[in-house]
């Protein structure tokens, strides 16, 4: 994965901060532990953090090409799936090579075809390339934002990193956070490019960014577009049964060890055994290596509630038994989960507040246990959002709503939850409004086929929110809680080949047998056992033991403990003391999220002191 960071000034020599590009690239020191590089030239510095993954000795960044005219130099993070056909062409082309890296095969192809070299990757990346001979920066994100990449316009270039982090390290870096930030912050509508912190920006998915001395620009080289889908149900399914297999095979190379997590859900399940049944096929008796997260107190504490109607560990077990996989569980503890350290880290990892609570903390110990023993994983993530899993794909309350699906089965809980913020603040923020407006523009986004109507274009609407507002939260918080362990997680589900197929299938095929996630059980049923192919959608677990209630409430006491402090320019102090003197075994989940949310935003505040300003 890596991290990746730089600078350029037309109006300064950079070669004399380079302490500062250091620092920079010193903050991102989990992303890549492996090696750590600075290239500096007159008005661009690049830096990059290496977890080594493809040609462990001779990848090391940044990697620079002498050409005539000038010097190109990329600093690179991700994984480019189609190197090796790429490298093949580019052979053909002349291009001689001095390393194994994907990094150069991308550096080449620059050389080769310029921004156009975009256009024919493959894979989760973001990247940074100085082209001396033009003076020019190029940034690049991948076409899902699988792989984060962030800006800051100054008045004679730019800063960016794939963390917020390090472009807040630069000494002229402003730490205001204000109105839209807090809203973005609060709210579940994940806006393209906003980035929180005031002056910050983002770069969607599928674009690129150029800077030279006439300015910032941003163009868009890959978007969701609607096309006519014109294969039977016979075609569609054994069509994506066999990109899944191509997308599987490719998301397995690497040079160190790799693995699945497996929850024991059709998605990742289908991984595991694609992935097994690849490894069989390519390297004879190697087993794909799994990984679980179950809590310690689950079998006693778990309780069924509509999302989540089972455990996953009995299906866990069947998976394992039916592929024959190198298995491993991660067993968790409260106590842990509850450590405030364990919280500081994801704070930390995020360089702001989460919106997901104990699903942040528990993360972040997988992965910090997963990396004892693989240093790649892959990911099911963006099943759902493209094959129609979540349960709003299916409510008719959601499907007719004119809002976010998700806000319309569950806005009303989140609602409750912000009454944690003073009453003067949400009158300020006006997140309702907010939230209709940003809706509007997402919707007028929206592609269409014409003639479409109905209930097909509402879920065409409905999956191009999911893609493109709900799944980039996933998608960050799986990127930061890997990469804050310097684990590299890859998630085959989002390869674009995949998404515009998919995306651009009936709602009538998606849901052919009048379940979720029709057209993927069907493609992949027969290399699963029948209760995992049959089982209903599951999300990634909660903690139901009362202990992390409780601890909720004692930290929030040490919180309240300083009324001075910042935090409750934004809480409300009486919504705390009530939420803290609750009945811990009835406490409503608002009550839980409240506290959870009130306890990140303590956590971020003492980490990064932002000035905020609601204007």
């Amino acid at each position: 994965m890596c991290g990746i960071t730089g600078w350029v000034s037309f109006t300064q020599d950079l070669a004399h901060h380079v302490d500062t590009v250091e620092a920079m690239n010193a903050t991102m020191s989990c992303r890549g532990p492996d090696a750590h590089g600075v290239w500096t030239g007159r008005h661009a510095a690049l830096a990059h953090s290496r977890l080594a993954i493809i040609d462990l000795e001779g990848g090391r960044q940044p990697m620079s090409a002498a050409v005539p005219g000038g010097e190109v130099v990329i600093t690179y993070s991700g994984e480019v799936y189609n190197y090796r056909e790429l490298r093949e062409l580019l052979t053909g082309r002349g291009h001689t090579w001095t390393t194994r890296s994907d990094t150069e095969v991308v550096l080449r192809a620059y050389l080769e075809w310029g921004d156009a070299c975009v256009e024919k990757l493959n894979g989760m990346f973001a990247f940074a390339i100085w082209d001396s001979r033009s003076e020019r920066l190029l940034l690049v994100r991948d076409r899902a934002g699988v792989k984060p990449l962030f800006y800051r316009p100054t008045a004679d270039g730019v800063l960016f990193g794939s963390e917020l982090k390090a472009v807040l390290a630069h000494p002229d870096s402003d730490r205001t956070v204000d109105a839209d930030g807090l809203r973005e912050m609060f709210l579940f509508t994940r806006t393209p490019g906003q980035a929180i912190w005031r002056g910050m920006r983002e770069m969607r998915p599928g674009t690129m960014v150029t800077v030279d001395r006439t300015g910032v620009r941003e163009r868009v080289y890959w978007k969701l577009e609607a096309h006519e889908h014109t294969d039977d149900l016979a075609t569609t399914t054994s069509y994506i049964r066999e990109l899944l297999e191509d997308i599987a095979a490719r998301q397995m190379v690497s040079d160190v060890s790799r693995c699945v997590l497996l929850s024991g859900g059709l998605d990742s399940s289908a991984l595991t055994a694609l992935t097994a049944a690849g490894l069989r096929r390519d390297h004879g008796d190697e087993r794909v290596r799994t990984f679980a997260v179950e809590f310690a107190d689950g079998a006693e504490t778990f309780q069924a509630t509509e999302l989540r109607e089972t455990q996953d560990a009995p299906y866990i077990r069947e998976v394992v038994a039916h592929v024959g996989t190198d298995h491993h569980d991660v067993v968790l503890d409260s106590r842990a989960m509850t450590d405030q350290q364990v919280r500081r880290a994801t704070v930390r990892a995020r360089d702001l507040p989460g919106v997901h609570g104990d699903m942040d903390l528990s993360l972040y110990l997988l992965f910090r246990a997963v990396r004892e023993r693989s240093t790649v994983a892959l990911s099911g993530e963006a099943a759902d959002e493209l094959f129609g899993g979540y349960l709003w794909f299916h409510h008719p309350a959601a499907q007719q709503a004119d809002t976010f699906p998700w806000m319309a089965l569950f806005g009303d809980a989140e609602q409750e939850a912000l009454k944690l913020l003073r009453p003067e603040v949400r009158e300020r923020l006006r997140l309702v409004e907010y939230a209709r407006d940003r809706y509007a523009d997402a919707v007028a986004e929206v592609p269409r086929l014409p003639g479409e109507d109905g209930l097909e274009a509402r879920m065409r609407r409905i999956s191009y929110l999911n893609l493109t507002r709900w799944m980039p939260s996933l998608l960050e918080r799986k990127d930061r809680m890997s990469m804050a362990s310097g684990l590299e997680v890859r998630v085959p589900f989002c390869d674009h080949r995949l998404t515009e197929y998919v995306f651009n299938t009936p709602w009538s095929l998606k849901t052919f047998d009048g379940r979720e996630k029709s057209l993927l059980r069907a493609a992949v049923r027969d290399v699963l056992p029948a209760s995992v192919a049959d089982r209903r959608k599951s999300p990634y677990p909660s903690t139901q033991d009362p202990f992390y209630q409780q601890s909720l409430q004692q930290q929030a006491k040490q919180v309240a403990a300083e009324p001075n402090s910042t935090l409750f320019s934004l809480v409300s102090d009486e919504w705390l003391a009530r939420a803290v003197a609750t009945d811990p075994a009835r406490m409503d989940i608002s009550v839980r999220h409240g506290l959870e949310r009130v306890l990140e935003l303590a956590t971020w505040i003492d980490l990064y002191g932002p000035d905020i300003v609601i204007d």
